[in-house]
């Protein structure tokens, strides 16, 4: 019998050497891409129990004497609240698409769809540290935590190789009751599983973000002539001599998909936006930490 050389000694200690060395590259592509993104002076501030100042309200019934700030009230007609910052922390729990379908890039020029939704999660990550809220990697069952400990086991888990099915499709089992989340996929595989989630999610009061990245040649089916399409795991392919003529069938398919999505993304009160790994990494992760805040309930 022959042993596979990746179960060897020397092969596992190769494989830990290359995990390893990606992990500073794959944290400071995140820290950088965090550092670029401008979230403007106010932050994530809500409404609640805290100890800076955030804005004045009118007195509404049910409000003491004590919450009243006579010293504004007395400059106008209507009584005020003194409102502060709300600083309990929210827990976002993260699940990132390992399937082999996001090892998929068209170009040497830009990354694969993994490589984007990694560098995306983990960067979504640090913003939320830095907002003193919790995160967690639904993919690997990783408790929400916050802290550059915890952005360490997000980051060495996310390099982890990819799996060995074809498409992946998140889990809501592993999502806390009123969290919110963030979905990071191609979808290109089975829709079923990940409608069958978000409905899930929602019954338990979780809110939370589609992010479907996507490389260009799949939007734009480049291809003609003699063309073999096979998936990246080789398990299925397709052959044909025109494949010019499939264009039409490919993109009417692939449109329906993405409405297929907003919509189950409208009626369960999630966002879904389409990122392509041609365009800026920022634009989505700016999207992505404002549709947490809006979304989930507030």
């Amino acid at each position: 019998m022959i042993s596979d050389p990746a179960t060897t000694p020397a092969g596992l200690r190769h494989r830990a050497e290359g995990h390893a060395s990606a992990y500073p590259a794959l944290m400071a592509e995140a820290e950088h891409l965090a550092a670029n993104v401008v979230l403007g002076e106010h932050g994530r501030r809500r409404a609640g129990m805290g100890d800076e100042f955030w804005q004045y309200r009118p007195a509404q019934a049910g409000d003491t004497s004590r919450d009243i700030d006579w010293r504004r009230s007395a400059r106008s007609d209507t009584q005020f609240v003194r409102q502060k910052e709300w600083q309990a922390a929210q827990s976002v729990m993260l699940w990132v698409d390992d399937a082999l379908s996001m090892t998929f890039t068209g170009g040497k020029d830009r990354p694969t769809k993994g490589h984007r939704a990694r560098v995306l999660a983990l960067a979504l990550a640090v913003l939320l540290n830095r907002g003193g809220e919790r995160f967690g990697l639904a993919n690997r069952g990783t408790p929400p935590r916050r802290g550059e400990a915890q952005l360490g086991r997000i980051a060495s888990h996310l390099m982890a190789p990819a799996g060995e099915a074809d498409y992946g499709a998140p889990n809501a089992r592993v999502l806390p009751n009123g969290s919110r989340a963030v979905f990071i996929s191609d979808f290109l595989g089975d829709p079923s599983q990940t409608i069958d989630t978000l409905t899930r999610a929602t019954d338990h009061g979780v809110k939370g973000a589609l992010v479907q990245v996507l490389d260009p040649d799949e939007e734009a089916f480049p291809y003609d002539g003699r063309t073999v399409f096979e998936t990246m795991s080789g398990a299925q392919s397709f052959e044909t001599m025109k494949a010019g003529n499939l264009k039409e069938r490919y993109l009417d398919r692939l449109a329906a998909r993405k409405a297929q999505l907003k919509e189950i993304a409208r009626r369960t009160g999630w966002r879904y936006t389409v990122h392509h790994t041609d365009h800026p990494a920022t634009q989505a992760l700016l999207w992505l930490y404002t549709a947490l805040d809006r979304g989930a309930g507030r």
